[in-house]
């Protein structure tokens, strides 16, 4: 009978222990919450504050100086500003976590998103996301750009840009332009007056080099309450080295073509009157045939030739290199002419493509460098055309 009687109470023993085995207690008896230990998750709100200027919802916010991203009682560890196409506007975090503001201005009349997230103390997170909306200006500007997107141009070509409005706040406008090279080389800008920014490296680019313009210029304030609105990308290439150096006392013009000498031919420049500018000159625009009038340049009724050959511009003034049919072929190599120009000898019409001159512009890219030295003349402006080569790279930077 007693050990009937013992046999039950063995059993709810072990079934007493298997409960106690499987259940959810903890060692001091008490409930359990999943958790080792029983170490409860603090599910408490952060401390961390966000705040975003301009406020949700804001129209007509500045471009630049009125977004920034402050936290609280927190750091900030996130910071996304994108536009309606995706792209992010770049900043950073300031390095005590407090503050975040952008590294470029914002576009004009678009709206932007704002995704802010900040962690307190205690690693508890806050996160913001608010939108607002960049003012529509009133008056606006653009650059106008030479080379074009996609030639091919000489070793001199410097990136010129001409504005329609005149620019009062130069650095936002050039620092909303980027000049890059492949192979990298330094490019710096140059201002001419107000409207005209140029850029160029030290010395003339390496032949192959491939040269990439950014025109970031949407939403900068270039002078009060005129907005540029140009976001526009374009790139050239630099073909092979030409320098012709015009020697207007022995009246030869010398071609070297990659380091070597390819042609040395016959010129008249201008006359002890007229004389022709000294210095390192580009060809910015290339004529087959074009009407020269002494009007235009300041020499009244002087001269009006209707159907000039072969004409390349090198300076704004009306300096050009061209074809001459009507000098005699006798001037050519041996005396000097012109009203300022550098001649070549050539064909009415030049249709003859075995005379110099057409063989110079059949040649010559947009670009090439013209030197013109020994002219009892003074040096030409770096302003004067595309001819900025004429200031030191010390002048040039400053």
């Amino acid at each position: 009978m007693r050990r009937a009687t013992g046999l039950p109470a063995l059993a709810a023993g072990a079934l007493l222990l298997l409960v106690t085995a499987c259940g959810g207690g903890d060692a001091e008896g008490g409930a359990g919450d999943g958790k080792a230990g029983g170490v409860k998750e603090d599910t408490s709100a952060s401390q961390a504050v966000v705040t975003v200027a301009p406020k949700d919802g804001s129209d007509d916010v500045a471009t630049s100086g009125a977004l920034k991203i402050t936290a609280a009682q927190g750091k900030l560890t996130v910071v996304k500003v994108s536009d309606p196409k995706g792209g992010d506007v770049e900043g950073k975090i300031a390095s005590d976590g407090a503050s975040w503001v952008p590294e470029q201005h914002l576009a004009s009349a678009t709206q932007y998103k704002v995704h802010a997230v900040a962690k307190d103390a205690k690693g508890r997170e806050s996160a913001k996301d608010t939108t607002f909306t960049t003012l529509v200006p009133k008056n606006t500007f653009i650059g106008q750009y030479t080379p074009e997107d996609g030639s091919t141009v000489g070793v001199g070509m410097p990136v010129s840009i001409h504005f329609t409005r005149g620019i009062t706040d130069p650095e936002a406008v050039e620092k909303a332009i980027k000049v890059t090279a492949e192979p990298a080389v330094p490019v710096e800008g140059h201002w001419f007056g107000n409207d005209r920014l140029d850029f160029r490296p030290e010395e003339y680019w390496a032949a192959g080099t491939k040269v990439t313009v950014k025109l970031d210029l949407d939403g900068v304030e270039g002078r009060p309450g005129v907005y540029g609105k140009q976001a526009k990308t374009v790139s050239f290439t630099i073909g092979r080295s030409q320098v012709s150096t015009v020697d207007a006392d022995t009246h030869r013009m010398k071609v070297v073509r990659d380091g070597k000498q390819i042609k040395d031919i016959p010129i008249s420049a201008g006359a002890p009157a007229t004389t022709t500018y000294n210095g390192q000159m580009v060809i910015s625009e290339k004529l087959r045939v074009t009407r020269m009038n002494g009007d235009t340049v300041g020499f009244g009724g002087e001269y009006d030739i209707k159907d000039v050959p072969h004409a390349m511009r090198l300076s704004t003034s009306g300096t050009f290199i061209h074809g001459n049919y009507w000098g005699g072929s006798g001037v050519f190599g041996n005396t000097n002419t012109s009203h300022g120009c550098v001649g070549l000898q050539d064909q009415r019409g030049g249709g003859d493509s075995s005379m110099p001159a057409a063989w110079f512009f059949d040649h010559s890219l947009i670009g090439d460098v013209v030197v013109v030295k020994n002219s009892h003349d003074k040096t030409i402006s770096p302003d004067n055309g595309l001819n900025g080569w004429n200031m030191s790279w010390s002048e040039w930077t400053k």
